[in-house]
């Protein structure tokens, strides 16, 4: 039986992976600081424990695994990444995190090992134009990422590359571009924009409150992709024999304004929009996925509303409980 050890078990793209290796056969170990937070892992074995301490990275890497999938990080959405109060954190923990799994695989002769690095990665001076971003991946350099968090991800890339050319190691790099689905971060001030969205609507929705807020004039652009599909793009890069780094991500680009609009028809209710001071980060951003099509024959062709509405009617479930707890 093929085996697979998946570190960042317990987030929201960890979790999703698992499951999906599950389905394909392989033993699947999980690693994480917590078990996920909305329904059991399907691990065969999870480990609860702390990647930023190299022991523990050599204690989870006894046996040999077929692939290797470094997800787990610090970070968050826009409330936790833009606003400095981090910074540290974020940079020692996911620095070190990818250190001490790199060494570990190393020194057990575990050379297949998958890194997803991030949109944030790329250099603020070619997001300023909402309407024309430049997110290809010959773009990165030079660099200028508009956060400590993208600073640490372009080190990192640069560390996985280092051990595949020094150390022979079968790297694979891939930078994700704003992922969403059902089963992630909602409230907290972690969570990604469709998630927040959906959880400031829901609420309008079933308050009956005037409007909801968001964070800056919501004219800065994004796209967002599917978890199923982020997984798809994951696998296909993992089991190919291109390196990377490339996107992950989707090229239907919308403005922060159109993302709450969508949510408002899915949700089928209408509330004004204010905008208030807030972290919005780069005022552009878009997957350019013509080199994942060129070296893997695939791209992410789901349309955002579908995979919205999954995801909405997930969250408001949630919004559902936490006012009938109490809690919201």
């Amino acid at each position: 039986m093929r085996a697979a050890l998946v570190c960042g078990a317990g987030g929201f793209i960890g979790h999703h992976l698992v499951r999906r290796l599950k389905q394909e056969g392989f033993w699947v170990r999980g690693v994480d600081l917590k078990y996920p937070e909305f329904s059991p892992t399907p691990a065969d074995d999870f480990v609860i424990g702390d990647l930023r301490d190299p022991a523990f990275c050599r204690s989870i890497i006894d046996r040999r695994f077929d692939e290797v999938y470094q997800l787990a990080a610090d970070m968050g959405g826009a409330g936790y990444v833009f606003t400095g109060e981090h910074d540290a954190d974020i940079l020692t923990n996911s620095a070190l995190i990818n250190l001490n799994m790199l060494d570990a695989c190393y020194k057990r002769n575990i050379r297949h090992i998958f890194y997803s690095s991030s949109a944030c990665m790329y250099p603020a001076y070619n997001q300023q134009d909402p309407e024309n971003p430049k997110c290809a991946e010959h773009t990165a350099y030079p660099a200028d990422p508009d956060s400590e968090y993208g600073w640490e991800k372009l080190f990192s890339e640069r560390l996985y590359l280092a051990y595949h050319r020094n150390y022979g190691m079968e790297v694979r790099i891939a930078r994700y571009h704003n992922i969403f689905g059902p089963e992630g971060t909602w409230i907290g001030g972690r969570e990604k924009a469709p998630a927040a969205l959906s959880r400031k609507i829901a609420s309008a929705k079933l308050k009956n409150l005037p409007y909801i807020e968001i964070w800056g004039d919501g004219y800065q652009t994004r796209s967002f992709l599917y978890i199923d599909e982020c997984i798809e793009g994951t696998l296909r890069l993992m089991r190919s024999d291109f390196t990377g780094p490339v996107n992950i991500g989707s090229e239907e680009m919308v403005t922060i304004r159109q993302l709450a609009q969508l949510i408002m028809e899915i949700a089928g209710v209408a509330v004004e929009i204010r905008s208030i001071p807030g972290p919005v980060g780069v005022r552009g951003r878009n997957s350019d996925n013509a080199l994942i099509y060129e070296k893997l024959g695939w791209k992410p062709s789901q349309p955002l509303r579908q995979g919205l509405e999954i995801t909405y009617r997930w969250v408001e479930e949630q919004v559902k409980a936490a006012i009938a707890a109490g809690k919201l």
